[in-house]
């Protein structure tokens, strides 16, 4: 049930920004809703493997090549799916920090966070 609502609040902050953003450019809400199942998939997937690859630029930059690892997954999912849209870089940089932050916000508004760690009872 929380992925679900996890992925209904993405696909509502992937539509909402795609209006707000002019370099941003979705089709429809099942192009909003494809978006945010594979940034999810991309984002549990493939961004660890990105962020161990890249660990001596990360720590060389003090972890600003992380906002870049998360826009080239943003480019990536303009180049997989056919109703999305990202005009350049830099239009997908903004669009993966303006998502972190709604999702942050969306996540907290509803109640639905990540794992809870559960105390060890002895």
């Amino acid at each position: 049930m929380k992925l679900l609502l996890k992925i209904a609040l993405s696909t509502l902050a992937v539509f909402g920004l795609a209006y707000l953003l002019n370099g941003i450019v979705v089709d429809s809400w099942q192009s909003a809703l494809l978006v945010a199942i594979i940034l999810g998939f991309l984002n549990t997937f493939i961004r660890p493997i990105l962020i161990f690859l890249t660990i001596p630029i990360t720590i060389i930059t003090l972890g600003l090549f992380l906002l870049v690892i998360n826009a080239g997954l943003v480019l990536l999912c303009d180049a997989l799916i056919s109703g999305f849209s990202v005009h350049s870089f830099w239009w997908a940089l903004g669009f993966s920090i303006l998502l972190s932050i709604v999702q942050s916000i969306l996540y907290n508004m509803f109640g639905v966070k990540g794992k809870k760690k559960q105390a060890r009872s002895e």
